[in-house]
């Protein structure tokens, strides 16, 4: 029998009053021009990049994960820098084509719920809310467990800029601490237009609630070095990239393949380049602290590498990243899985079949439609060693943790490395704007008005 009083869920019936405020926001947003839109992200870049350092470190000592500067370049990536790449950019003024007497009208998709990762949500929250402001949308921020006050305090202040720039009230608002319960409570509100997941556990409840979806499956990034690259600036690409943030990007190398005649002289020079290369033993005490029966670790998620060499029983002083040999890459080997972390397993390879072999072996359980990398000077190698795998971005010569995410390449800069759940690129403002199009009559004898 069900209960005489209903107690009301305050937490839901809260997040309902957003998705309300929201909804006027996107209406009243949705009404303003470029040069009004252009000022508001402006002022709130500007906001956003003054807190750069004061967030990272916050953030770090909140989460326990990643680098102070590490982050604090993110953040700033993700305010002025994510402007300075997109503020030249126009989604807000219609479009004349008058060969084709077609006018595009852009609009704002509307309500957007972004979930943000626990490994970067300072960077995510920057940045999809300054997406959200250039197109007109406004975003509903959700952070994870562990970096609640720093992200209500960062959401906050981006509101305040925004507000004083001009914006509609409620064009950017958090929630401070959302269940499981609350977000598919409020994926299933109809005024949600599109929901950024974080992984595809959101995804896929997204997707079960009828939403729109932008999301991200795990990566598991094979990196190949074969026998034509410069081996110093591999070695130091790769290093550097697995140590950023300390291993926290789902971007990074996970597993490097090396073609046999050049593995010992690129072990040699990444020590040069500050890895560790750990010993039998230590790759299989490394083996033992890092996995679970129910999968990585998650207290090792972006620690430094000397850190977990000491909590595995060996010493590693100063080491950057750790490297683990392994004999097979295949499932049954954990250290090919993903790692969040600034361990690198190390494997060698005949040859460019068994490196693709290698790669598609290691992906087949994570990291399909993610990320890859290699290392060549032989165009027919990348371009086999590319087409051969389930990877929608491959970095060629460049660190993949900042170049599959676009801050090292062309590709679009985005905290949201789609991986095909909705969407399978680079998360960027141009994702966040439907067209609406007017097509006149094409005979050439019915004139074209609307310009």
């Amino acid at each position: 029998m069900a209960p005489l009083l209903q107690v009301p869920d305050a937490a839901l019936e809260q997040a309902r009053m957003q998705l309300e405020r929201a909804r006027w926001a996107v209406a009243g947003f949705s009404r303003l021009d470029r040069a009004a839109t252009a000022c508001i992200a402006q002022d709130v870049a500007e906001a956003a990049h003054a807190c750069a350092r004061p967030y990272a470190e916050r953030e770090v000592r909140d989460t326990g994960i990643g680098v102070v500067a590490d982050k604090c370049q993110l953040n700033e990536a993700c305010s002025t820098g994510l402007l300075a790449r997109y503020g030249a950019e126009d989604f807000v003024t219609p479009r004349v084509d008058l060969g084709h007497k077609i006018v595009d009208l852009p609009r704002p998709l509307g309500v957007i719920l972004a979930v943000l990762p626990r490994t970067c949500p300072v960077a995510a929250l920057y940045a999809h809310s300054l997406m959200a402001l250039m197109t007109r949308n406004a975003v509903i921020l959700s952070p994870p467990l562990g970096a609640v006050e720093v992200c209500v305090d960062a959401a906050r202040r981006l509101a305040k800029a925004a507000a004083e720039a001009g914006a509609p009230d409620g064009v950017i608002q958090v929630i401070g601490q959302a269940t499981d319960t609350l977000l598919e409570s409020l994926m299933a509100d109809a005024r949600i237009d599109l929901v950024i997941a974080d992984g595809p556990a959101t995804a896929q409840a997204a997707t079960r609630a009828g939403r729109m979806v932008y999301g991200a499956g795990p990566g598991n990034a094979p990196v190949l070095v074969d026998d034509t690259a410069d081996l110093s600036h591999a070695a130091r690409r790769i290093v550097a990239s697995k140590a950023f943030d300390n291993g926290a990007l789902d971007t990074g190398e996970s597993v490097l393949l090396a073609y046999d005649g050049v593995a010992d002289a690129l072990l040699t020079a990444l020590r040069h380049e500050g890895a560790h290369v750990c010993t039998p033993d230590e790759t299989a005490a490394l083996r033992h602290l890092m996995f679970t029966p129910q999968g990585l670790n998650p207290a090792l998620i972006g620690r430094d590498a000397s850190v977990i060499a000491q909590l595995a029983g060996f010493s590693a002083p100063g080491a950057r990243i750790l490297i683990a040999s392994v004999g097979l890459v295949q499932p049954e080997e954990p250290l090919v899985g993903e790692k969040l972390c600034p361990v690198l397993a190390f494997a060698r390879v005949a040859g460019l079949a068994q490196a693709i072999s290698s790669a598609r072996s290691m992906m087949r359980t994570a990291g399909q439609g993610h990320s890859a990398a290699i290392h060549s000077r032989d165009g027919t190698t990348i371009l086999a060693f590319a087409s051969a795998l389930p990877a929608l971005r491959v970095v060629v010569n460049a660190g993949c943790t900042l170049g599959a995410s676009g801050f090292e390449t062309h590709l679009g800069p985005s905290m949201t490395i789609c991986t095909g759940l909705g969407l399978s690129e680079n998360l960027t403002p141009q994702h966040l704007v439907r067209q609406a199009r007017i097509a006149v009559n094409a005979d050439p004898d019915e004139p074209f008005t609307l310009h």
